[in-house]
């Protein structure tokens, strides 16, 4: 592996902090998307510029090589620079991008996405995933009579959601008095929450935790009584759990479910799919157009992404390789007799979590793993986002970190002594609130 210091080495990152003075003179938080700045990169230590990559791999501004683990924070399910893809977008920009009537590839990415998505009678596409989100939230709405929403998980940056978390600045109190939260795994709390006036219960079908107890089966009864829209929010399941998202790998069927991320391998391109008696109503009664819905480039993308992810069954290999670094992870924590960290999730994406011991918080054991990561070439944030082109000697590398990183953390967390060896900022959290959103919906009298 090139890179400007050796293996054991913390990486030289002098263009990387220059470019981010110049950041943020212009850009609020210096980032495009919470997720790459440095609130969740250690600053003064990790590099916070990337220049290029290939595979699994990024280099830096600096010339840094890295092992990548977050791939764009989602959307890189085969690999970056993956040749199939980059191919099927050159031959299209030879056409063209953007035009002024609909291009043919909008109806036959369509027609592949029903092939292969449960329910998908009818296909819409969007730039990103709260736009699709947000359309779901509309149609359910119009379809039902009603306006109360209950979420589950993370759904982007619009009002609707947004408005119920502690970042909710700008959001209307009469918007924020119609999004409420309930508990995944936890029916109770979805009973709890509902009222006559329930439009749609959406949510992530799984995060990091597996539904338990036929929990989303229970949802779908639920829905199916009162009269309420199931949506399933795929950003992170669809193509990537299963080629047919968390409805085909749960055997649960959605009125509604939004995909974005692994469908174009960085592509911006999001999709609304669903039940045609509900998306009919996008003919002429609900509004939900945009100008760049059916850009070419992303479209060429999706169908060559698709292609590949099917013919290679890439979610399977996703599934073994993730598995992995799964149980690699946690047979390391058990060799060492750690009770504070383990790695949790699918294989396909999992999270290695913390929890305070001895005085050390939860966030200064994740920097400080961050921080001595980088000294072996791998770029983490947590997460174990898994890409076709992960190779068993990514996962053998991460793993021998692993290993002498978590002996060197239970020293330290038995020495209550973290402060002494973190380079860099501490980690924060994207929420200052981080529980307890189930806010819940007053009950009629």
């Amino acid at each position: 592996m090139e890179n400007n210091s050796a293996i054991g080495e913390y990486p030289v990152i002098t263009k990387s902090e220059l470019l981010l003075e110049r950041a943020e003179q212009l850009i609020p938080c210096a980032t495009q998307t919470l997720a790459k700045g440095m609130t969740q990169y250690s600053r003064g230590v990790a590099p916070s510029f990337i220049s290029r990559g290939k595979g699994s791999h990024v280099w830096d501004v600096d010339g840094n090589e890295y092992i990548d683990f977050t791939m764009g924070v989602g959307p890189i399910s085969l690999g970056y620079c993956y040749e199939a893809v980059d191919a099927a977008i050159r031959n299209q920009l030879l056409d063209g991008i953007t035009f002024s009537l609909v291009h043919p590839l909008e109806v036959e990415v369509a027609e592949l996405l029903k092939e292969i998505i449960p329910n998908a009678e009818s296909v819409r596409f969007s730039k990103t995933g709260c736009d699709v989100t947000s359309a779901a939230v509309r149609l359910a709405r119009a379809y039902t009579g009603k306006n109360t929403i209950l979420c589950c998980g993370y759904h982007g940056w619009h009002d609707w959601y947004i408005g119920t978390t502690d970042r909710n600045m700008g959001i209307p109190q009469s918007t924020q008095e119609l999004t409420f939260t309930f508990q995944f795994n936890d029916i109770q709390s979805v009973l709890d929450a509902i009222d006559d006036d329930t439009a749609a219960i959406i949510l992530e079908p799984m995060v990091f935790e597996q539904p338990k107890n036929i929990f989303l089966h229970f949802l779908r009864e639920i829905c199916d009584e009162k009269g309420i829209l199931l949506i399933f929010d795929e950003m992170w399941t669809g193509f990537r759990l299963s080629l047919g998202g968390a409805q085909e790998y749960f055997g649960v069927k959605a009125d509604l479910a939004c995909f974005s991320k692994a469908v174009a391998n960085g592509m911006p391109l999001s999709i609304l799919t669903g039940r045609r008696d509900v998306m009919q109503l996008l003919e002429h009664d609900v509004f939900f157009f945009t100008t760049f819905g059916g850009e070419a480039l992303s479209l060429a993308a999706a169908k060559a992404t698709i292609n590949e992810l099917r013919d290679k069954n890439v979610p399977s290999y996703l599934a073994t390789q993730g598995e992995k670094i799964m149980q690699g992870y946690n047979q390391i924590v058990s060799e060492l007799d750690i009770d504070y960290t383990k790695c949790v999730g699918a294989g396909c994406r999992s999270m290695v979590s913390f929890n305070p011991a001895n005085g050390i918080s939860s966030l200064e054991m994740k920097t400080y793993v961050q921080q001595e990561l980088l000294r072996f070439g791998i770029l983490w944030t947590g997460f174990h986002n898994m890409c076709f082109s992960h190779s068993d000697e990514d996962i053998q590398q991460l793993l021998a970190a692993y290993k002498e990183i978590l002996s060197e953390l239970w020293e330290i967390v038995s020495s209550g002594t973290i402060y002494r060896h973190l380079r860099g900022e501490t980690l924060k959290p994207v929420f200052r609130k981080t529980s307890n959103f189930n806010t819940k919906p007053k009950q009629q009298v």
